[in-house]
């Protein structure tokens, strides 16, 4: 059972961190911090004002960047190196004591899930922003902070549901990336042809 709420922990941090790491990150600080919900002592770490002032900071940084359409691309962009390594560490943190090559297979399956997410979040707000209307990005930019927040707190309080969650959410990407294949081979064929 502990190694299913790990995982839970794990994937739901990781995934929640694809779609914004520092607000991932300041919800991890601040828990910890306050004492919120009881949390193993590996998540100390993130129990740091500077660790909690930069991801506050970055968070109302990226709140504001991620609804200015093109702007937030860019910001996507740059992050598509840092919100997976971010995914990455939290997943490494998520285990505490445990052997290098745990944290190491720890590392890179937070990594792939934070990526996983952030591709799908960074697809999503490009096809967005060929609207000509700014409100569709700023209703996915809250829907995504929203998620964020949710994800984090289930994740805290209930790391199990958070599994069958991130669950869902990995085959709705996995979906999503192979109906976006398909209309990108489409388009290219209707234009070669």
């Amino acid at each position: 059972m502990d190694a299913l709420v790990t995982l839970g922990r794990t994937l739901g941090f990781s995934l929640a961190a694809g779609v914004n790491l520092y607000a991932t990150v300041a919800i991890l600080g601040l828990t910890s911090h306050f004492g919120w919900v009881a949390l193993p002592a590996q998540f100390k770490v993130f129990d740091n004002p500077y660790i909690i002032g930069v991801a506050l900071v970055m968070y109302v940084v990226e709140f504001f960047a991620d609804k200015i359409p093109w702007f937030d691309t860019l910001w996507d962009a740059v992050h598509t190196f840092i919100r997976p390594v971010g995914g990455a560490l939290i997943a490494a943190a998520t285990l505490g004591e445990s052997s290098d090559a745990m944290r190491v297979l720890a590392a890179l399956l937070g990594g792939t899930v934070a990526a996983s997410s952030h591709l799908t979040k960074a697809g999503t707000r490009a096809v967005a922003n060929t609207s000509p209307e700014p409100f569709s990005n700023w209703l996915l930019s809250l829907g995504e902070d929203g998620l964020v927040i949710a994800l984090g707190i289930l994740t805290l309080r209930h790391p199990l549901v958070a599994l069958v969650v991130v669950i869902a959410l990995l085959v709705l990407i996995a979906i999503f990336a192979r109906l976006l294949v398909r209309g990108v081979r489409r388009i290219l064929s209707v234009k070669s042809g």
